[in-house]
Parts: structure tokens; C-alpha cells; sequence
């Protein structure tokens, strides 16, 4: 209730307090955009005045500059556009020839409220009529009054509020330094590393993403104004830039420059043709950019999700018009980073992030408890592609499962839900191992698994290589066992370490401490050089123990290694027992890699 009361306000505040908030706003995203070319000048060994100083100016030139010169074009442009109307009125009476329906028939009229098509040279169109008589305009006297009012009405409008705009983000520019010890100040001393890292990420995303568009924009307006000019469209330079200044507005932007360009080359010639070849351009080269460059370009520069960037849009705009959503992404990023530090905007910063501040581990369970067998085993062969099955494991796969071992557990958690999280569990483990599709067949093996993990994977391993796990006429000490006793988890870990050793080329095997066996074990000591038993995580330590020695006196020869949970706290008693403790499977890997190489060389 208090976060619904606190947002209405929040809104209430954004919307009525538009006229002051709006300027200021506008200015610190303007100061953040030009900030690394103040920092840049910096380095450059000028003074942070000077800097500033040196940067408005050239800031300035370049809007003046660019200003002079879209006003040339749009002049030239006006001296066309008689052209250019009548080839749009003879481009409709063509269309309105073709329909048959009476509203079309209409469309040309209506399109001007009603008024006649001008003819290229001035009066009413070829074969239009002008039904209505010429108006009479009576004209008072302006005096110089009148005019001085209506200047300072149009000064004090949109002009008046860009020099409010300059105004502030000359201020807030000089007096940066300032400003920030204010909000530390604020904030309390014992937030200042907090504060001084959230204002540093969002200054740096803001600046990124501004300078990356400006980047991406420029680009697209040069290579379209080329294009367009090869195509033969005339006034192919100020089509670029205009497009080029309406991509920054997300997703409208460029729906309208593509609409213009349509209108623009329907008019500039006889034909479609050249309609058609301009918005294909113009689509080709927005798909391209959309899916292909700008992602490599902006990485993680904007921070937020695709769906939060039109959410932002639709919120912004809806507050602010159109200056808010030309400010939508830069003002949405800002928060989502102020989550990341401000608990009360962490909500925010979850919804709107680019990706939810979850870990790998974390997005495996979660996808676990759905059921996501594919998608699980689509991301770990990506993470396959650089590191180890051993690495995936003690990073990704054994935290997620530890973070399922309750809902395994769970008194609370239905029986099919248990069954679907063991068999996707058993399903991307063996997947993982064997590195090749899982067959139909093996499906519904998975699916009607009715035994523990650890027995599953063994037991599959068994039907595919024999009773032994694979051949016996092997060089000596070439084989890694990996002995558990009969627990749920620790026969798990005791396949995992398997298959992970096997996924890198090390014949590992498995074996159940405590079970007899019908079949006579071969005499197969000397094959055996490393024994890896698992750690008691729910066996008692006594039964341990008494496998450990056991273990110790018919492998005499051969090391005897464990490897400790993460969460273990003293493995001092269980380092008693055992030659070493290792911390993860990389190092278990690591350990027998050499043995490999040595059983290979025999």
C-alpha cells in the first residue's frame, strides 16, 4: 500500500510539475551527453572551466552549422514543392481511378480539408474546378506594438525554453563538482562509496548510450542519403538527416521517416518504382541496423530490456509529449541503475533491467522447476563451447541443484513435481555427458524414472558399455574410480564426477561402497590409479569411515582423494581419513590429468 501511495505521488509530482522539472531534466541528460567530450578535453591538459567552456562552444557551432544547412535544403526544397504537389494530386487521381468504393473516390479532396489541388504554376488543378469564390481579406493596421508582442510571445515559447535548457546546462556543467558533493551530503556520509558508484554508472551508461546512438544515427543518415542519391531521389542528403534526427526517437521515429520517404519519393517522380526502391532501401537498411549493428554496437549500453524500452516510451510520452520520449531510454536507464542501490527502486530495477540480477546457478533451478530440459542444455552447451563439464558443474549445475534439494525434499512439493525435477535433472546430466541429442527412446526412460539420480546414470552408463563400465584390457593405473556409498545425493555426485571426468578423456568409472555383487570382480587393482571417494553429505560418519578403510586396504596403492562441499565448514575429520581434499571438480580434473598422460604414455 505505501509503495502505491508513494508511485501516485511520484506521477502526480512528474505530471504537474512539468513545467519546472522538464528544462532541468533535459539539461542533465544534455550535460551527461557531452560529459566525455568535456573529460576527453580534460585529458587534453585543459583546465575543467576551460574544457566546458571549449566544449558549449563547439556544441554550438555544430548546431548552428547544421541548423544553416537543413534551412538551406528545406528552402530549396520549398521552391520544389509546387512540383512536387502536383505530382502527388496526379498520383491520387491514378489511385482514385482505380477504386471503387465512394470514401477513395473522396480521398484527394478530403486530403486538404476540402480545398482544390494547386496546378505546379499556381491556381486550380488540371480538370479541377474551384467551385468557391475568391475570399476578401480585410487586414488591420499592425503597429509596432503588436508585432513586439507577438515576437515576445514566440520567443517566450519553444525558443524561450531551448535558451532556459542552454541556460541550465551551462550552470550545471560549471558547477558539476558541486552539485555532486551536495547529493553526498545528502545521502549521509556512511552511502558515500554507494552514492559515488551509482551516480559514476549512471553518468557512464547515460553517455555510452548517447554517444552510441549518435554514433549508429550518424552512420544510418550518411549511408541512406547515399543510397537514396544513387536510386536518383533528389534532396537525397536532407532525407538522410532528417531520418538520421528521427531515429532518436524509439520506435516511431522510424515509422515516421519511413512514411516520409514514401510520400516524398511518390512525388519526385513519374511512377511507383521509385517508391518502392526507396522504402525497400530504407527497410532493408532499418533491419539490418535493428538486429544486426545495433546490438554489437550499444552491448550493454542501454541496460534495459526491449519491452522496457517501449513501457518507458508509452509512460514517458504519456507524461512529458514529445520531449519525454526523446528522453524515455536515458531517464528509464538512470532508475533502473538507481535500483541497483536505492532499495526501494530495486522493483523497478528488476522489471526494467536488461537482464534480472540472477546467476547462472539461479536461472538453472528456475528453469528446472520448469521442466526446461531443452533450454538448460541449449545454454551449457554455450558455456561448453570455452571451459569444462567439470567447471559447468561447480559453477552452474551443482548450485542449482543444491537450490533444488529442498523442493526434492519438501513435504510441501507434489510427487509429480519431484518426479519432473529428478528426471530433467537425470535428463540434461546424461545429455550433457554423452554431448549428442537425447533419442526418444531415452525420453521416456528419463520419464518414468522410478530410482534415484545417481542409480539412473549408472545403471544407463552400464547398458551402453557393459558391466564394468567399459573394457578391461586398459594400461595400468589408467582408470579413475569414483566410489560412493549408497545415499540419494551422494551417488549423484558420485555420477556427476564421472561424467565430467569422462567428458575430458579420463576413464572414469563408478562403484557403490557396501552392495555385493552376484558376478566375481576380476583381479583389476593394478588398473586403478586414483580413487575418488565421495564426501559424506548424508552418509553417517562412522559408515564412512569404515568404506573409506575398507576401501584403503584392497587399493593399497592408489590415492585416495574427496572433494569438499562449498558449504563444509571443517573438513579437518575427513582429511583424516583420505590422502587429499580438493574444492571442486576442476581441480579433481587438474589432479588426474597428469595420470592420463602417464597411463597413456605406458
Amino acid at each position: 500500500m505505501n509503495y502505491a501511495v508513494t508511485a501516485t505521488c511520484v506521477i502526480a509530482l512528474l505530471h504537474f510539475g512539468r513545467p519546472v522539472l522538464q528544462p532541468i531534466i533535459l539539461a542533465l541528460m544534455l550535460s551527461l551527453a557531452v560529459a566525455p567530450l568535456i573529460r576527453a578535453m580534460a585529458l587534453a591538459g585543459l583546465s575543467r572551466v576551460h574544457a566546458t567552456l571549449t566544449t558549449l562552444v563547439l556544441v554550438c557551432a555544430a548546431l548552428v552549422a547544421g541548423c544553416t544547412l537543413l534551412g538551406a535544403q528545406l528552402l530549396t526544397l520549398s521552391d520544389d514543392l509546387p512540383q512536387y504537389r502536383g505530382e502527388i494530386v496526379a498520383k491520387l487521381k491514378d489511385v482514385q481511378s482505380l477504386a471503387e468504393r465512394q470514401p477513395l473516390a473522396r480521398f484527394p479532396v478530403d486530403l486538404l480539408d476540402g480545398e482544390p489541388f494547386a496546378a505546379p504554376g499556381g491556381g486550380p488543378a488540371p480538370g479541377v474546378e474551384d467551385p468557391r469564390p475568391i475570399p476578401v481579406e480585410i487586414r488591420e493596421h499592425t503597429s509596432a506594438t503588436d508585432t513586439l508582442t507577438k515576437l515576445v510571445a514566440a520567443v517566450s515559447g519553444p525558443l524561450g525554453e531551448a535558451g532556459l535548457v542552454f541556460v541550465l546546462l551551462v550552470f550545471i556543467l560549471l558547477d558539476s563538482e558541486n552539485l555532486r558533493e551536495r547529493i553526498l551530503r545528502l545521502t549521509g556520509q556512511r552511502a558515500v562509496g554507494r552514492t559515488i558508484k551509482g551516480l559514476e554508472d549512471a553518468a557512464t551508461g547515460v553517455s555510452r548510450f548517447f554517444f552510441s546512438q549518435f554514433l549508429v544515427n550518424l552512420v544510418f543518415g550518411a549511408v541512406l542519403a547515399t543510397l537514396l542519391w544513387v536510386l536518383g531521389l533528389p534532396h537525397a542528403a536532407l532525407l538522410g538527416v532528417l531520418c538520421a534526427l528521427l531515429r532518436f526517437v524509439p520506435y516511431i521515429g522510424a515509422l515516421i521517416a519511413a512514411s516520409g520517404i514514401a510520400v516524398f519519393a511518390a512525388a519526385s517522380g513519374p511512377g511507383w518504382a521509385l517508391a518502392v526502391y526507396a522504402v525497400l532501401l530504407f527497410g532493408v537498411l532499418e533491419v539490418v541496423l535493428a538486429n544486426v549493428v545495433e546490438p554489437r554496437v550499444y552491448g550493454h549500453s542501454s541496460g534495459m530490456s526491449p519491452l522496457a524500452v517501449i513501457v518507458s516510451a508509452l509512460f514517458w510520452s504519456a507524461l512529458w509529449g514529445p520531449v519525454g520520449l526523446l528522453l524515455s531510454t536515458p531517464l528509464t536507464l538512470c532508475i533502473v541503475v538507481a535500483g541497483r542501490y536505492i532499495r526501494a527502486l530495486e522493483p523497478v530495477s528488476i522489471l526494467l533491467a536488461e537482464a534480472p540480477d540472477a546467476s547462472e546457478a539461479q536461472r538453472f533451478y528456475h528453469r528446472l522447476l520448469s521442466g526446461e530440459a531443452a533450454a538448460i542444455i541449449q545454454d551449457a552447451r554455450v558455456f561448453l563451447r570455452k571451459y569444462t563439464l567439470a567447471r559447468y558443474c561447480d559453477q552452474v549445475l551443482l548450485p542449482g541443484v543444491e537450490l533444488a534439494v529442498a523442493d526434492l525434499r519438501s513435504d510441501t512439493a507434489e510427487a509429480a513435481q519431484q518426479q519432473r525435477l529428478r528426471a530433467t535433472i537425470a535428463l540434461v546430466t546424461e545429455t550433457l555427458g554423452q554431448r549428442t541429442a537425447p533419442t526418444r527412446s531415452h525420453r521416456r526412460r528419463v520419464s518414468m524414472l522410478n530410482e534415484s539420480i545417481g542409480a539412473h546414470l549408472r545403471h544407463a552408463r552400464e547398458e551402453r558399455l557393459g558391466r564394468w563400465q567399459g573394457s578391461l584390457e586398459v594400461p595400468e593405473r589408467s582408470i579413475v574410480l569414483c566410489a560412493t556409498l549408497p545415499t540419494l545425493r551422494e551417488e549423484f555426485l558420485c555420477e556427476l564426477l564421472v561424467i565430467s571426468l569422462r567428458e575430458a578423456g579420463i576413464d572414469a568409472r563408478s562403484f557403490v561402497l557396501g552392495q555385493t555383487d552376484d558376478e566375481a570382480r576380476p583381479d583389476a587393482e593394478h588398473l586403478v590409479s586414483t580413487v575418488f571417494v565421495v564426501y559424506p553429505v548424508e552418509s553417517t560418519p562412522e559408515a564412512w569411515s569404515d568404506a573409506v578403510a575398507a576401501l584403503r586396504e584392497a587399493l593399497p596403492d592408489a590415492p585416495l582423494v574427496t572433494i569438499a562441499p562449498r558449504q563444509q565448514a571443517d573438513p579437518r575429520p575427513v582429511a583424516q581419513r583420505v590422502d587429499l581434499v580438493l574444492k571442486s571438480f576442476e581441480e579433481a580434473l587438474a589432479f588426474v590429468t597428469p595420470v592420463k598422460a602417464a597411463g597413456t604414455g605406458s
